[in-house]
């Protein structure tokens, strides 16, 4: 490929950061602090009903064993329940502190595989009580004796195998699908891309979450997988944390190494803000905030609030063009699409980092047709799903109409990356980490 030789970086002034949107929270931290009053009883409701039903086939599958061992099952299935919920409400309702990051996502783990293993569970059970349903129903129209139709203890025992599935497969996807790195290679063709800088080679990560790593030395192994592929840019396209700064500490060692020749750039996700934990005071999170930011700035990372920067070559420009998060409904939309484009009418192309890939249809593809190209992340593709060869499938796409890799409207691309960290499940199945490498034609 061409290489763009020993060019320096040449920005225009930089914006003023805006903390205006922060000042916006403090009535959504109030909101906040009453969704989880709510949340809490519902889905602690919910989750007795789910493990009831369960329970129903357990207690079945255990009928004809010795009481001690009936006695156990119990004991333990409802202690696990009660577990549960305790951790719920407990995660609810102290300070974030109070949890060591390691207790956190251990009990993050258990809660996530449990729960999945109960609806496979259910889902199967389900099956089996519409059809007795029916049947039931058949023999009273029939004037038949229905009684006799129960849930067998064959079923319930099966039941409880195909529940092992899930548990074993989620299990494995922490052991060993957490940190299963890949890079893909990607080719992006920009019409009209001046010829100074076809075959620039542009990097990018995205959803870091620094705060749901436990094995510092996988981590650094990726940062060294993408720093040997030697892109000449590097984008990070935000959620550097779960919730506060302090949890880029440990890891900043490591981040501290990705560099580029030409710059390093980022933007903030969703969770960069510090919306989904309670907080001291207003001012707290906004420091919290700040010292965010500073890491980015000690890292070497150019964080564009609302901003662009040009490359420049030959005479032409290339911007690159940072908005702070936009997202829809739950997600909250801080970013300034039109001041940070805003200067930008002499670049030949144009290259966008917004954290969420709805960003893209929902104003992008509308009012911004000079944007060429934008890159997200977010979806994590749900860190479960199906990747072979071309074909994709991940419960993501019910959700986002785009959800991983690279996606085409008239002249304009978005390319959404999967993700180099995990978010409350700490593993992947079947969608591994993603380092994205792209080459501009």
């Amino acid at each position: 490929m061409v290489r763009l030789p020993n060019r320096p970086r040449k920005y225009l002034s930089s914006f003023s950061c805006n903390f205006a949107p922060l000042e916006q929270l403090n009535h959504k931290d109030s909101l906040s602090a009453m969704n989880k009053m709510f949340f809490v009883p519902f889905i602690s409701i919910v989750l007795i009903a789910l493990d009831y039903y369960v329970w129903m086939a357990v207690k079945t599958a255990f009928r004809n064993a010795r009481q001690s061992m009936q006695n156990t099952a119990k004991y333990t299935f409802w202690g696990f329940t009660i577990f549960i919920l305790l951790g719920i409400i407990s995660y609810n309702a102290l300070p974030l502190h109070a949890w060591k990051n390691e207790i956190r996502i251990t009990f993050m783990a258990i809660v996530m595989i449990s729960v999945i293993t109960k609806l496979f569970i259910i889902i199967f059970l389900l099956i089996e009580d519409v059809t007795r349903f029916f049947r039931w129903g058949t023999k009273k129209v029939l004037k038949k004796d229905p009684s006799a139709i129960s849930r067998h203890e064959f079923l319930s025992q099966a039941a409880l195998a195909v529940g092992a599935v899930p548990a074993a497969t989620f299990a494995f996807g922490i052991i060993s699908g957490a940190h299963d790195y890949t890079v893909e290679h990607i080719p992006l063709k920009i019409k009209g891309l001046p010829s100074a800088f076809k075959g620039l080679k542009i990097a990018q990560i995205s959803d870091i979450h620094t705060g749901s790593f436990f094995n510092k030395t996988a981590v650094k192994g990726g940062v060294e997988m993408l720093m040997r592929e030697k892109a000449d840019v590097v984008f990070f396209t935000g959620d550097l944390v779960n919730n506060e700064s302090k949890e880029v500490q440990n890891y900043f060692d490591v981040f501290n190494k990705v560099k580029a020749p030409l710059g390093v750039f980022s933007t903030l996700g969703n969770h960069d803000y510090g919306d989904y934990v309670r907080w001291d005071s207003p001012a707290a999170k906004k420091q919290k905030l700040k010292d965010l930011m500073k890491a980015h700035e000690l890292m070497g990372w150019d964080l564009l609030m609302d901003e662009h920067r040009f490359l420049e070559e030959s005479g032409e420009k290339l911007a690159i063009i940072g908005v702070q998060n936009i997202g829809l409904g739950r997600f909250p939309w801080y970013g300034n699409l039109e001041k940070a484009n805003k200067g930008t009418e002499e670049a030949s192309a144009k290259l966008l980092l917004s954290h969420d890939p709805n960003h893209w249809n929902a104003e992008v593809t509308k009012k911004y047709h000079d944007i060429d190209v934008a890159f997200a992340g977010h979806t994590h593709g749900t860190q479960f799903g199906v990747k072979i060869a071309e074909m994709r499938w991940s419960p993501a796409q019910y959700v986002y109409k785009q959800w991983a890799g690279l996606y085409k409207e008239g002249d304009q691309q978005i390319y959404v990356n999967r993700g180099y960290g995990y978010l409350g499940y700490p593993g992947r199945v079947g969608m591994p980490p993603e380092i994205s490498v792209f080459t501009l034609s």
